[in-house]
């Protein structure tokens, strides 16, 4: 029996003669069945692994980044046609603060929902091997965020991307490749800035990147709840998750980025579930606050992470904005050699840690009434189609690849970039139960558009015991503009690397 591998072989080869003898390919295409990095087979252990998971090489994957902790999830759909862990990659750098990238230049690292298509995949990298992420979504630019060529790739540098080693890179590109050849006609990464834990979220309650970082756990919780790739749709400036056609309505609903919402709703097993997943959080959240769980205050001087199992084979190395330990890699034997023209974060002093008054901060998580413990339908199989993303690449064999296949690889046009960019629109806070326990979601949640209207808020001050200690000097009041991103020097890496 030939092996597949043989066949692909035989295919390149074929591939190569014909571009010689018609000159019919571009010199990407015929660089890239000559290329042998792009080429790799997924290595035995790992196939061994997908094979154990009951998985196919060619099944879909999904792709999920933390900051903060510094890894990259690869998941994979198995025969049950949901998504399960396949393997966690340490992140050798990235770069910026946590929060999302704003504007061309500013060195973040982007968070959001993106989708990767054969085009976006990038063969000749200089990087090693890389993919692009197609930054910025509909979602980025209905705010007028700028940037391009963010990547995540090889080289462990960092500015502005992801950066993992060219073993990971080269292990990950080959599941994407895969998964491609499988039929899937693009890949979602899922982009956050910490793993969307109650703990997290109580300790960056003061960030004024959290109302952003909400929305992002609810495409989070989507997820989780079912193991199926949410479908990502954008409207008033803001992401929605699952949205089904309106059982009222005789068409499909159409979503523009800057646009009022449609009437849509989300299927009832999926909102009961995600629902019932963000009751808990928010009380178990809520109970950290009420425990006196510091607020973690921003680091200066720091630019971006590296994982600390990379950090202690550099030198002079540094997790920046990273975690200091690792719980997933606490038994990581082979750990993958560090290059040497890695830049590692900037060493600067532990985070400082504010203990934070319960009473005057948390925001909505200061409701401490246990949620209600409703049981939540268990979710049906679905597979949700990604919707088209745009890609700054110019694309090459798997782009002429998709357009052969009829999955549309070529992206859109990409938008004139602006020079300002407006901040993100505040989503309004969620009006607080009187009722101890929540009622139990409708049959099926239906959303309309509504008229904006302002509705007075009530106020409750609780009563605060007598301070023993004595009183601390006021802090000078915070004028930054929520979203707005620290001041780095220019000058922190080399200058081989572009500015993004």
């Amino acid at each position: 029996m030939i092996s597949d591998n043989t066949v692909r072989g035989f295919v390149a080869a074929a591939a190569v003669a014909a571009c010689v003898a018609l000159a019919g390919c571009n010199a990407e295409q015929a660089a890239f069945v000559t290329n042998a990095k792009a080429n790799k087979p997924i290595p035995e252990k790992l196939a061994q692994d997908i094979q154990a998971k009951e998985m196919d090489p060619q099944s879909p994957i999904l792709v999920r980044l933390f900051k903060q902790e510094a890894e990259l999830e690869v998941w994979k759909q198995d025969k049950t046609g949901r998504f399960a862990l396949l393997k966690t990659y340490p992140i050798c750098r990235w770069s910026g603060d946590l929060g999302p990238k704003i504007r061309e230049g500013d060195r973040q690292a982007p968070e959001g929902f993106y989708n990767i298509t054969p085009a976006q995949m990038n063969p000749e990298s200089a990087y090693y091997l890389s993919f692009n992420m197609g930054y910025p979504n509909a979602f980025d630019r209905s705010l007028g965020r700028t940037g391009s060529q963010l990547m995540v790739h090889g080289d462990c540098s960092s500015r502005g991307c992801y950066a993992m080693t060219d073993e990971q890179i080269s292990e990950i590109y080959a599941l994407g490749r895969e998964s491609f050849f499988g039929g899937q006609r693009s890949f979602q990464v899922q982009a956050y800035p910490f793993r969307m834990t109650p703990q997290n979220f109580a300790k960056h309650r003061n960030n004024p990147n959290m109302p952003f970082w909400k929305m992002l756990k609810q495409g989070n919780d989507h997820f989780e709840v079912t193991h199926l790739e949410p479908k990502v749709d954008v409207c008033e400036q803001r992401y929605v998750f699952n949205a089904d056609k309106d059982p009222l309505s005789n068409r499909a609903p159409s979503f523009n980025p800057t646009g009022k919402c449609p009437t849509y709703q989300v299927a009832d097993d999926i909102a009961q579930a995600v629902a019932e997943k963000q009751r808990k959080d928010e009380y178990e959240t809520a109970q950290l606050i009420s425990r006196g769980t510091p607020s973690v205050v921003a680091r200066k001087g720091i630019d971006g992470g590296m994982h600390a199992l990379f950090a202690a084979k550099t030198p002079n190395g540094s997790t920046g904005l990273s975690d200091t330990k690792s719980t997933t890699f606490s038994s990581y034997a082979a750990v993958p050699s560090v290059p040497p023209t890695v830049n590692p974060p900037r060493s600067a002093d532990e985070p400082t840690l504010a203990l934070a008054s319960p009473a005057s901060s948390g925001g909505d998580f200061l409701s401490t009434s246990a949620p209600a413990t409703t049981e939540a339908a268990k979710p049906t199989v679905r597979v949700a189609t990604a919707p088209a993303s745009n890609s700054s690449d110019s694309g090459g064999f798997f782009s002429s690849l998709a357009r052969k296949i009829g999955i549309g690889a070529d992206g859109e046009a990409a938008p004139k970039t602006t020079s300002s960019a407006p901040a993100p629109k505040q989503p309004p806070k969620a009006q607080k139960p009187t009722q101890a326990s929540a009622p139990k979601p409708p049959a099926a949640i239906r959303h309309e558009p509504k008229a904006h209207e302002t509705k007075p808020t009530e106020t409750r001050t609780a009563a605060a015991p007598k301070p023993t200690a004595p009183p601390t000097e006021k802090k000078e009041r915070n004028t930054a503009i929520a979203g707005a991103q620290p001041v780095v020097p220019s000058n922190a890496f080399d200058s081989r690397w572009s500015m993004r």
